[in-house]
């Protein structure tokens, strides 16, 4: 049966993007419960920055043209290494394990949380491919950044995420969902624009049921 991982990344206990994100793991499981699900917080259990032993690793695997991540192990040579290498591992399994791998990213200052991209580059390797693995990214932006919006150029979360999943682990199988206008619920200045926040909302939540079931049908 599919293997869902799930990940959160906002720093938010009762955030947008973690109320999605469950939506759609409950409705996951709930399709298949004897299937496999894993949880990951990356807020609550961040995981720490690379390191120089980190690179020393990487290098390595180019230098040897080692590919194949059960391979990796092989250059893990140093007790520098070995406690790199005890950071990445359980990451990088999780992620060899699962056959969808469901993000819930807020926007953080036309970005991705700094706690996603540092997940990332743990388990970022030379010429890696997850193709095959389906990537859904559920976000939430306090403003509006879809097409045609005014701060649409600003979005480098969506682009970064769908530019490195395709260009680096040749996943050709990326979903993005995003709920707009968050700031609404706290911003004054943005309270005018609280329906459109709403209905944004309701669409998302829509989109999650959609997803799941599109999934589960292909």
């Amino acid at each position: 049966m599919p293997h869902l991982l799930h990940l959160d990344a906002s720093a938010r206990s009762r955030s947008l993007s973690r109320a999605l994100t469950a939506r759609f793991a409950h409705a996951w499981r709930a399709a298949d419960q004897d299937g496999r699900y894993t949880y990951r917080d990356l807020a609550t259990d961040p995981p720490p920055p690379i390191g120089q032993a980190w690179t020393e690793i990487c290098d390595d695997l180019l230098r040897q043209g080692i590919t194949d991540p059960a391979r990796y192990p092989e250059v893990v040579t140093t007790p520098e290494r070995a406690a790199a290498w005890a950071i990445v591992e359980p990451l990088l399994d999780e992620v060899l394990a699962a056959d969808i791998v469901l993000i819930g990213s807020p926007m953080y200052n036309y970005s991705v949380p700094g706690v996603l991209k540092t997940w990332i580059d743990q388990i970022t390797f030379p010429r890696m491919s997850f193709k095959g693995k389906g990537f859904v990214v559920i976000s939430a932006r306090g403003g509006a950044y879809g097409p045609g919006a005014p701060k649409a150029p600003f979005d480098h979360q969506e682009r970064y995420l769908r530019d490195f999943f395709a260009g680096h682990f040749a996943v050709e199988d990326a979903r993005f969902l995003s709920v707009e206008l968050s700031n609404t619920r706290v911003d004054p200045v943005l309270g005018h624009l609280t329906a459109d926040h709403r209905d944004s909302a309701a669409r998302a939540e829509t989109a999650v049921d959609e997803l799941v079931a599109t999934l589960w049908a292909g």
